[in-house]
Parts: C-alpha cells; structure tokens; sequence
C-alpha cells in the first residue's frame, strides 16, 4: 500500500514539476484577448470532465461561448480576493494524439476585463500557477474515476461469483435428483423383470393345464 502511494505521488509529483503554462493571444468575439495555455497528458474528455467535476462541487455551473466553457462569478482564492469569469478550452494535441490535450485558460474580472500581465500582473501570475496545477486535479481526478470504474468491476466479479455458487447449489441438488430417480428406476426396472418372470411361469403352468 505505501509502494503505491508513494508511486502516486511521484506520479503527481512529476505532472507538477513539468507543468510549463505559458502566455499566449487568442481571438474572442473579433478581439485578441490574453489568454494562458498548457499541454495537459490527458484526453480532452477527461480534462473537461474533472473541470466540470470540480467547479461543480463548488457550486458553479458552466455555460458556453465561442467554444469556452465559462464559469462566471467564480470565487478562487488561488486568483485572488475577487471574484472572476474563468474560460476553459480543451482540444486535442493533435489527430492522431488523442492522450494529450491543450487547455486554453481566460480569466476576466468581469464582462471584458480580461486578465493580462499588464492590466493586473498578480493575477495572471496567479493564473498560471492555477493552470500549472491543473495537471494534478486532473491526475486525481482520472485516478478517482478508475478507482470507482474498478470498485464497479469487482462488484461484477463477485455478483458472478455469487450467482454461480447459487447455480452450483441448484445442480447439485438437480444431481441428487437424478441420482434419486436412476436409483428408483433401476429398482423399478429389476421388479419388472421379477414380474415378467412371475408371469411367465403363471402362463407356462395355465400351458401346462392343456389336454
């Protein structure tokens, strides 16, 4: 067990150190806004369900814009004291790279004020701090998921198991059944010759009785 936490956190600890979120530009609603990116070691899939996981627990709900997942309002004490609009956008590395991803991170403090390095250094460093460790929620995350997808397959295995133990208890009792009725017809069967014997010597007897 302390092998594999420790495998585990080796394992996060690597995702970590290698986490390089760097500044970029995008283009949103005909505008170049800043924006933050990070190539994430998971699929696009998993990535936005444990960002949809998490914000979820704190009781945000996301909505869409120009392929951005938002969160508007959000309170993160990793940003700051405020409260903030953080987009996401996952896509995959590449067509044939399906295991990596890159996310697409925007932050605003509201409507058009989006975060750069110039209007609010702070937070944006913050920001990229934030993104660099979504690597590791996302790790747990798909970790938790395979745990749970496990717990269900041993489930499986041991309803199966359970069932064919009630399936051997039900031929087994179908085997002594069978026993029981090969033994009563072999009694049977030994009567019948007794009697056909029995009624041989009656028939050989009234013969007999002939003038």
């Amino acid at each position: 067990m302390k092998q594999i936490f420790l495998g585990c956190l080796l394992c996060f600890s690597h995702l970590f150190l290698f986490a390089q979120t760097r500044s970029t530009e995008v283009d949103y609603q005909k505008q170049s806004r800043p924006a933050l990116v990070n190539d994430v070691p998971f699929p696009s899939a998993t990535i936005e369900k444990a960002i949809e996981d998490t914000f979820s627990k704190m009781g945000y709900k996301s909505t869409s814009s120009k392929g951005f997942t938002v969160y508007k309002g959000v309170r993160l004490p990793q940003l700051g004291p405020d409260s903030y609009d953080v987009y996401f956008m996952v896509d995959k590395k590449s067509r044939k790279d399906k295991e990596n991803s890159t996310v697409t991170m925007m932050v605003t403090k509201g409507f058009d004020a989006f975060v750069s390095g110039s209007s609010d250094a702070t937070v944006f460093e913050r920001s990229q701090t934030y993104l660099d460790s979504l690597r590791n929620m996302i790790a747990i995350y798909d970790l938790e998921q395979q745990i749970t997808a496990q717990q269900e397959e041993v489930k499986k295995a041991d309803k199966k198991s359970a069932d064919l133990e009630d399936e051997a208890k039900s031929l087994e009792k179908k085997k002594r059944k069978l026993e029981e009725d090969i033994s009563d017809n072999e009694k049977a069967r030994n009567n019948q010759v007794k009697e056909i014997e029995k009624q041989k010597q009656i028939l050989e007897v009234l013969k007999g009785k002939r003038k």
